[in-house]
């Protein structure tokens, strides 16, 4: 069973389907939240996303894994997979599972995002306690 199941059977979620509508969903939410929205850079095939109020927890579901080059942070090519969770809370990204960048030629799974309006940065950081920040682009579609 997985997380967003264990997790939508425990609490009352919002659970919404079909690629237009997670995609305005999931958008909204990280506007909501102070996130730059080019953190889901989907462009199609989203089959369900899902947020628990009460929690912060969300869940996103498409057809495929994708890769993407996010250039909004120094051109890194980040890998989703088919299925993403975490919770989220005004300018943070905790407990993410489902996302992984490249460095160098190793694949590093992240696991929290920060947005730092003050100093203009974005921070990622990893399972094991490793943190990079970034420039926060405001121009980023």
């Amino acid at each position: 069973m997985g997380r967003a199941t264990k997790e939508k059977k425990t609490a009352r979620a919002e659970v919404y389907y079909g690629d237009e509508t997670c995609r305005e969903k999931s958008t909204m939410l990280l506007t909501e939240m102070g996130l730059p929205n080019w953190l889901i850079p989907f462009d199609e095939d989203i089959k369900e996303f899902g947020y628990v109020i009460e929690t912060g927890f969300v869940w996103l579901k498409q057809r495929n894994r994708r890769e993407y080059r996010i250039e909004e942070v120094e051109g890194k090519v980040v890998v989703y997979d088919s299925e993403i969770t975490a919770y989220v809370e005004p300018k943070k990204i905790k407990k993410l599972t489902g996302v992984k960048t490249k460095e160098l030629f190793v694949w590093i799974t992240l696991s929290e995002i920060l947005v730092d309006g003050s100093t203009g940065t974005i921070t990622v950081k990893t399972p094991s306690g490793l943190s990079r920040s970034f420039a926060l682009s405001v121009s980023a579609a």
